[in-house]
């Protein structure tokens, strides 16, 4: 018997067509920006830098040269001189010290409290939940100026006048942290996850050792972030519960510089940048971490 061939074997003009390649995925494929992208960066940069450089040049100056026209604008030679006042002068020590432990406490009492109560609110049953999510949402739209009254009406009563638990404890739960927890728990949590722990035996505590806070560790890296910086430059309760002369913050001690008829303006800036440069530092020192920690909440959603 002969053989059937089955090929077909192609014409002159199939074998003059091109052939196509197949195209390659774009995954993983490394994107370059054009001369535009890298003007915008540039630009954006130089005008997210400005303040601060110009801070910096107001500090290492005398009043009398910044009060004349135009402005200096490279640096001059006062800069370690008025650091020195300002630092004698606004017990800026002190301040830094107060600063750091109330922003931390902050920090980590809001990190704490609203993860705990976003995974309440995103993942536990229980009666009435979504009206009290609704209260805790309703309170960020009411003016923190209208409870300074009763706030400090408390704060007397308890004798927390002047002390760092009175700029603490107020502000110890966010209903911005409350929500920002729930809004992402209910993403990056499977409630499958929640219930395999449960069938495995782990209790609620545990649940929320082993399971909740790994998958929120990005979330709590950016509200507490958040919470450290407003609470590091809050400036409205402190001047009021707090005195310049007993436990100043930052923000309470800056106030008492440059005092006088004219006040220095350069004595001001050396303070204001002394009291830049430590946030500065803890971005510059966990930066990446926190980076980090945004990208991967960003893969796992």
């Amino acid at each position: 018997m002969s053989a059937i061939v089955t090929d077909r074997v192609p014409t002159d003009e199939q074998q003059s067509r091109p052939v196509k390649k197949p195209r390659k995925s774009k995954a993983g494929k490394t994107l370059y920006g054009g001369k535009w992208t890298y003007l915008v960066l540039i630009v954006v940069t130089v005008l997210s830098l400005f303040p601060l450089v110009w801070t910096a040049i107001a500090a290492s100056r005398d009043n009398q040269r910044l009060a004349q026209t135009p402005p200096p604008f490279w640096f001059g030679g006062n800069l370690f001189k008025n650091l020195e006042i300002a630092w004698t002068d606004a017990n800026m020590g002190a301040a830094l010290w107060n600063t750091t432990i109330v922003a931390s406490v902050s920090a980590a009492g809001t990190v704490l409290i609203s993860t705990l109560a976003g995974f309440a609110f995103a993942k536990m049953r229980f009666r009435w939940k979504n009206f009290l999510l609704f209260f805790v949402i309703a309170t960020m739209m009411v003016p923190p100026q209208l409870s300074v009254v009763p706030l400090y009406m408390l704060i007397a009563e308890l004798s927390w006048t002047d002390q760092l638990q009175a700029v603490i404890m107020p502000f110890f739960v966010c209903a911005f942290g409350v929500f920002f927890m729930r809004q992402y728990l209910v993403q990056a949590l499977p409630s499958e996850l929640v219930e395999a722990a449960r069938v495995d035996g782990a209790s609620s505590w545990r649940v929320i050792w082993h399971v909740v806070f790994p998958a929120a560790r990005p979330a709590m890296a950016v509200l507490g972030m958040l919470t450290f910086v407003q609470a590091w430059n809050d400036f409205f309760w402190p001047i009021i519960a707090l005195t310049q002369n007993g436990n100043p913050t930052v923000q309470v001690a800056l106030t008492g510089l440059g005092r006088g008829y004219i006040p220095d303006q350069s004595v001001i800036m050396a303070g204001a940048l002394l009291g830049t440069l430590p946030l500065l530092l803890a971005f510059v020192v966990f930066g990446k971490q926190i980076v980090g920690g945004i990208m991967q909440g960003a893969v796992k959603g």
